[in-house]
């Protein structure tokens, strides 16, 4: 009896194991897209002037608010969890929409962030309150911006500007919240290694994989 439980833990488990994991390899190698073709940005300026675009680029989209500097936890949760991790792909970037007004606020978040990191792939752009809220509505999410224009959550939206998440009833996410470094870690950072592999399995099929994913 002792021998056949052994047998059973030495070759039947690991097959058991092996086609679980396979099997279920395939069910989460696609994120599910939440808003298709959401609207490319305005002619809204960065910190330095120039124009940022969604298209054929993953980016990390957040929404700041006029209380920029009160939530600057947000964003150094964000650049710790996430960005430090992963800012060496060049189609990557992390884009936070600000309202007019807050460039100076933005532009001290920036340097703080820069006293550790390469802040390259962070770009804050600026736009009305009017524009912020239609670009806002057009994403076409349950999550509301605040009395400020901003939300502490964060989306992901793949090159082709689609925004993604997870779409199950009893696990439903559109946005990570960034005040919670746990939810970053896991949820944000499991959902952000299905887009990747979305690119590296599409690349490598199409024999083009590069390093810029």
């Amino acid at each position: 009896m002792k021998k056949n439980i052994v047998l059973f833990v030495l070759f039947v488990l690991p097959i058991v194991a092996y086609l679980f994991f396979a099997s279920g390899v395939n069910s989460f190698t696609k994120l599910p897209t939440i808003t298709p073709k959401i609207a490319d940005f305005g002619n809204w300026k960065s910190l330095k002037g120039e124009k940022v675009t969604l298209n054929n680029k993953i980016t990390i989209l957040g929404f700041s608010g006029t209380e920029i500097l009160k939530n600057r936890g947000n964003f150094f949760n964000l650049n710790e969890k996430i960005y430090q991790r992963y800012n060496g792909f060049k189609d990557l970037q992390f884009v936070v929409i600000c309202p007019l007004g807050t460039e100076q606020d933005a532009q001290k978040i920036e340097e703080s962030l820069g006293a550790f990191t390469d802040v390259s792939g962070w770009h804050f752009i600026f736009a009305s309150p009017d524009e912020i809220k239609t670009f806002y509505d057009q994403l076409h999410l349950k999550g509301k911006l605040d009395k400020d224009l901003g939300t502490p959550n964060v989306y992901i939206v793949d090159k082709e500007r689609n925004l993604r998440g997870r779409k199950d009833q009893k696990e439903y996410k559109e946005g990570y919240n960034t005040f919670h470094p746990s939810e970053l870690s896991n949820e944000m950072l499991d959902d952000f290694k299905i887009i990747l592999y979305e690119y590296r399995a599409a690349l490598k099929k199409n024999h083009n994989a590069t390093k810029e994913l």
